[in-house]
């Protein structure tokens, strides 16, 4: 396979590094020069030594890791086209050439599942590489009908054609009687052991080994991941799937869009984010309880130094820290969004007087002390929400009137003057009235009420979306994911 780090490594890099910019990392000119440094002394024999040289010269957190692995690989690939591997010793042929009929066993197919297995069991990742390309190779192929650039390679159809997560028994099996062979050689040679553990140590054995194999079948399907995205580069170009394929930084995933494994990224990046905002609100704190410059006792000072006002006066004003009370739509549309924001109010409570949660999802609920008991398993927050706390009606849908109106109603004495609310949700009230006189009650009340909507401002205006007519009463911001929702709570909320 012909490798093409050394075909123009300066392009290389400076795209390495436009992709990195383009999902959010902060990369400036001085890291570029110190990653074409990297490149100098250590070349490019070893691959893997001029990664971690280039993560150590461009990255700045452990969190930017798995975006800048996805990316090098685009840009600096174990080679191009098809592996070498495979035009030198292609795979061995199966004895039956026939191609599979619908019932009938696909020899090639069970073939590489055979070889999987065993690639597995051994943790051999030389022989699992290899065998990704093959897999590619020959079920990761689409469109060949001629049209061009309908035509490529997908990793989704070369796993689902092949399966790996079904092999999971086999590869235990195969584990199991490797370690039973081994201990009644050892017990042959007298050597101290038993053939084989049985009861619970056995069945404890055998989860901890599961897990193990899920894992290698994981990393499985990263490699199988990975050889289609590096041969769809080849063809569309590096920069186009880097800016596509790459899955973004956590602070950066859309909460609309986020999947079960990301919502758990975001998750743990609460207490981290928590912290950074709240040196960022005792900063502002700081600087606000300095008040404005008092000119007349500035003047008055700059008498004894000859006019000039070396010392100035400030007016000086004590700050109290404000109030919070969330109000958060928590139906499956925003579930996601309003989860991820409720734990960051929660770990930043000590930066306001009181801190009130409301849920909602046609019903409007307090959870405030659910969300205090949920530092134990933060996953469970919304289903624990919408079983305990009473936030749906006769239907499951948002109903943003009835519940803008209870929260008017019923929890009104929650709002005062020095109070800040924050709204999350969508905003589609399912064609409902959306009610917006409550709101202006709650608005007439509060110190400030901000809106944050997860849905872009184009979405506003489309469906069953209130969001322009709640505009008009109290500000709204479109906070699509962790760094945006950071930088509004670190702008908008009072000091």
């Amino acid at each position: 396979m012909t490798a093409p780090q050394t075909a123009d490594p300066a392009a290389r890099l400076t795209g390495l590094v436009r992709a990195l910019r383009g999902h959010g990392l902060r990369i400036g000119p001085a890291e570029t020069v110190d990653a074409a440094a990297v490149l100098d002394v250590l070349g490019f024999t070893d691959r893997e030594q001029m990664r971690a040289g280039l993560a150590a010269a461009l990255l700045r957190s452990d969190g930017q890791r798995p975006v800048f692995d996805a990316a090098f690989d685009l840009f600096f690939p174990r080679g191009v086209g098809t592996p070498e591997a495979l035009r030198t010793d292609p795979p061995p042929v199966p004895d039956d050439p026939e191609p599979p009929r619908f019932g009938r066993p696909d020899p090639l197919r069970e073939q590489l599942r055979e070889r999987l297995a065993a690639a597995l069991a051994a943790d051999d990742r030389a022989a699992q590489t290899r065998l990704a390309a093959e897999v590619v190779e020959a079920f990761g192929r689409y469109g060949t009908g001629g049209t061009p650039g309908s035509d490529g390679w997908s990793a989704h159809q070369a796993l689902g054609r092949l399966s790996p997560e079904t092999l999971l028994a086999r590869v235990l099996a195969a584990l199991r009687e490797a370690a039973l062979r081994e201990a009644a050689l050892r017990e042959a040679a007298g050597a101290d052991g038993s053939a084989a553990a049985d009861g619970p140590a056995a069945d404890l054995s055998d989860r901890v080994l599961a897990d193990e194999i899920r894992r290698r079948i994981q990393g499985f399907r990263a490699l199988v991941t990975g050889e289609a995205r590096r041969r769809v580069a080849e063809r569309q170009g590096a920069e186009r799937i880097a800016e596509r394929a790459v899955t973004p930084t956590p602070d950066r995933i859309d909460f609309l869009y986020a999947g079960r494994d990301q919502l758990a990224q975001l998750r743990r990046t609460v207490h981290p984010l928590a912290r950074k905002l709240a040196t960022r609100l005792a900063a502002r704190r700081r600087r606000a309880a300095r008040g404005r410059i008092d000119l007349r006792r500035t003047l008055r000072r700059s008498l004894g130094t000859g006019g000039v006002p070396l010392r100035p006066a400030y007016r000086l004003r004590r700050p109290a820290r404000p109030e919070l009370v969330l109000l958060c739509d928590v139906s499956g549309s925003v579930s996601g969004f309003a989860d991820f924001t409720m734990l960051l109010v929660q770990a930043m409570s000590e930066q306001f007087s009181k801190v009130r949660v409301f849920a909602f999802v046609n019903r409007t609920a307090e959870v405030t002390e659910l969300l205090r008991d949920a530092d134990g398993d933060p996953a469970r927050l919304a289903a624990r929400i919408l079983t305990e706390a009473g936030v749906t009606g006769h239907h499951g849908n948002s109903d943003y009137g009835s519940a803008l109106g209870e929260f008017a109603d019923h929890h009104l004495d929650a709002v005062g003057p020095r109070t800040c609310v924050l709204v999350l949700g969508d905003a589609r009230t399912n064609h409902r009235d959306p009610n917006l006189a409550a709101l202006r009650r709650i608005a007439d009340r509060a110190q400030r009420v901000f809106w944050l909507n997860p849905e872009p401002p184009a979405l506003w205006p489309t469906g069953d979306s209130a969001a322009l007519g709640y505009a008009d009463v109290v500000e709204m911001h479109s906070c699509r994911n962790a760094r945006r929702l950071g930088e509004l709570i670190a702008r908008l909320l009072p000091v």
